[in-house]
């Protein structure tokens, strides 16, 4: 009894549980509720602007993955109006709902682009990464390009939520 109590902490306490994988299905979850946090995010994005640009579906889709991993991989975050704002519904794997590429945005790049792109380093902010070809982007590039300070703010995101760049999603 004694060792199951010891090893019971030792498991709340390994390293090996701590973290996700960068862009698998647990980090898009944790990226849509730090999506729900930013005022950026929920108040910029919502109205005629961005949000309604859905097609009468009433989301958008924004997917992405890593490009060492491979498309398989993607995640996708499900964007709706919810009362007035542009809020996260869903983090995960893509689920079958339609990807329009006039009206939702897909998005990979490298881990090391990744990196730059999650921490703002210079040269790899919105406009940066997109015009250097570090971001590969499909979507509407004019829409993303008008909101450009809300999509430089999802771009740092990528860098605030916590996962592991050491091996890749699994599929």
């Amino acid at each position: 009894m004694k060792l199951m109590k010891y090893l019971g902490v030792a498991l709340l306490v390994s390293p090996l549980a701590a973290q996700a994988a960068f862009m698998d299905a647990e980090w898009a979850k944790k990226a849509c509720d730090a999506w729900n946090q930013s005022e950026t995010l929920t108040t910029e994005l919502a109205g005629e602007d961005w949000m309604a640009n859905n097609g009468g579906r009433g989301y958008k889709l924004v997917q992405m993955y890593r490009t060492e991993c491979g498309e398989a991989t993607k995640v996708q975050l499900t964007i709706e109006d919810r009362d007035g704002k542009a809020m996260c519904t869903y983090g995960g794997k893509p689920d079958g709902k339609a990807f329009d590429k006039k009206k939702d945005y897909l998005m990979h790049a490298k881990d090391k682009h990744w990196t730059c792109i999650g921490a703002g380093k210079f040269g790899c902010g919105a406009m940066g990464a997109m015009t250097t070809g570090k971001l590969k982007f499909t979507g509407p590039k004019m829409e993303a390009m008008g909101v450009m300070e809300p999509f430089g703010a999802f771009l740092l995101l990528t860098g605030k939520v916590a996962g592991d760049k050491g091996a890749c999603p699994s599929e």
